[in-house]
């Protein structure tokens, strides 16, 4: 298989498997039918023997593990498109969830996730993320391992209990900085995200695997509850597409992309971004695809996604919008405009006018020219279009083999137990040298220890010689400075 069918309009609309890692937009208002395409999209990578990663806000993605059930709409949406060899089938899907409750807990530690995505989800400002630098370089130098998100309170308090020696070697150091980092670190774990951190830490090799069959293995991130909390669900996406990016080698152009990574809810991503921060998301988008790595967005409106970003999106999908505000009116017009003009549709019109499971749909051709954008009928997915039922979640987990290596969490000894023992040993250091002190203290409560004092031993003056000595030497000083007087 060396295409995906997207969708039929004058003609048929296909995905090259060739240029499936120049990446894309699926977008659209809410029930305009992006999840569906969503499907069609991880279907058709399945097929060809690619991984996908993508994220499951709603739940409705999870249909992709079982089979759907054919009816009448489905069979005339087939007839009508001409797909020959249509079967509702399940595709071969891995669940994972940062919670551990719905899927595979997903885990990295804290020195992986890296200081700069830290003080994203802990909304730090600069001062701030400056100590949390000052923290990771520290516990690199001393050989502490950061590995969950105890283990980093215990460097924090290191950092705050040695400001002083801290401070010289790396920059000033505020206890209030301090101290407002642990409140920060006191409310993502309220959130949940002490299940993030940890061990054992997600390897990417599992992301991205095939199944027996030959399909690739579609991953599915549960993020009903995630999605609840913005920062964190966007900051887990940015890092694992980081993670990519620094650890996959390069491989150039292809025949099919080695993984193809869906990024939902893109709007939670760029919303608030920090210039530095996108300048990162813009290298690692724009470098990834020699990785062999398609990432695609999905959002409502394609001004969600910054220019620099959306320009390099060739492989679009665009379900209706909805023009009834200025602001709804300037997204159509900018959509319009991403598009390569054809001359038999008025963009900018038909956009207010798709029906559901409608789209306009243009993608990268031969030597990566985009085609004119075509308005095409999607193909209906496979798979079951909905939700899935606790039994048949748990069912597709009792299958998986990766339950075995991730769903038991691992304590090995790191920053929190070291830091700790080193204040233990010098506790007993410190007790160990009062020991030492008590034979001379309790000499002092001896009888023969006044008279020591007053009268001396053989190695040492009393206070009543010392005293005798200073009035003979004065004594004598007196004497010598009449005489020297009356010589002169």
């Amino acid at each position: 298989m060396s295409d995906i069918l997207i969708g039929k309009g004058e003609y048929p609309v296909s995905l090259l498997a060739k240029y499936g890692n120049r990446h894309g937009l699926v977008a659209g208002a809410t029930g305009t039918g992006k999840s569906v395409s969503l499907m069609v999209l991880a279907e058709g990578f399945s097929r060809m023997g690619v991984p996908v990663f993508m994220a499951d806000v709603k739940g409705d993605i999870a249909g992709l593990a079982i089979a759907g059930t054919m009816n009448e709409k489905i069979q005339t949406r087939v007839a009508d498109i001409g797909i020959t060899d249509y079967v509702n089938e399940a595709s071969p899907v891995a669940f994972w969830d940062l919670y551990g409750k719905k899927g595979h807990p997903v885990r990295t530690t804290v020195s992986e996730f890296g200081p700069d995505l830290f003080a994203r989800v802990l909304e730090l400002n600069e001062t701030q993320a400056g100590v949390l630098d000052i923290a990771f370089k520290l516990a690199d130098d001393d050989g502490l391992l950061l590995l969950d998100l105890e283990d980093l309170r215990a460097v924090l308090n290191h950092v705050s209990e040695s400001k002083t020696e801290v401070s010289t070697k790396y920059g000033l150091v505020s206890p209030a900085s301090v101290a407002a980092i642990q409140r920060a670190l006191l409310r993502l774990e309220q959130q949940g995200g002490e299940h993030f951190f940890g061990e054992p830490a997600l390897q990417l090799s599992d992301i991205m695997q095939r199944h027996a069959s030959g399909r690739g293995m579609i991953n599915l991130l549960t993020a009903d509850q995630l999605i609840l909390q913005p920062r964190l669900y966007s900051s887990f996406l940015l890092w694992l597409l980081s993670e990519l990016f620094e650890t996959l080698p390069e491989v150039g152009d292809l025949e099919q992309p080695k993984l193809v990574f869906f990024f939902d809810e893109a709007h939670l991503l760029f919303g608030d971004i920090q210039p530095a921060l996108l300048q990162r998301v813009e290298q690692v988008v724009r470098l990834v695809r020699s990785k062999g790595v398609g990432v695609y967005f999905c959002s409502q409106n394609p001004d969600d996604i910054p220019d620099n970003v959306l320009r390099q999106l060739g492989n679009r999908i665009q379900h209706a919008l909805r023009a009834y505000t200025p602001r709804d009116q300037k997204a159509v017009r900018t959509a319009a405009e991403t598009f390569v003009p054809n001359p038999k549709i008025d963009v900018a019109k038909v956009i207010s006018e798709l029906a559901v499971g409608e789209a306009l749909v243009s993608t990268l051709q031969d030597k990566g020219i985009p085609m004119p954008v075509e308005r095409a009928i999607i193909c209906p997915p496979r798979c079951r279009m909905g939700a899935i039922t606790d039994a048949e979640r748990k069912a597709v987990l009792a299958q998986s083999l990766l339950g075995a290596k991730y769903d038991q969490e691992i304590n090995r000894e790191s920053a929190r137990e070291k830091l700790s023992a080193r204040a233990q040993e010098a506790a007993s250091s410190d007790r160990s040298t009062d020991k030492t002190d008590k034979p001379e203290k309790a000499a002092k409560n001896e009888p023969g220890f006044l008279q020591e004092i007053l009268f001396g031993n053989g190695r040492r003056q009393g206070v009543i010689e010392q005293e005798a000595k200073y009035q003979a030497r004065k004594f004598m000083r007196g004497i010598l400075g009449g005489l020297m007087g009356k010589k002169r």
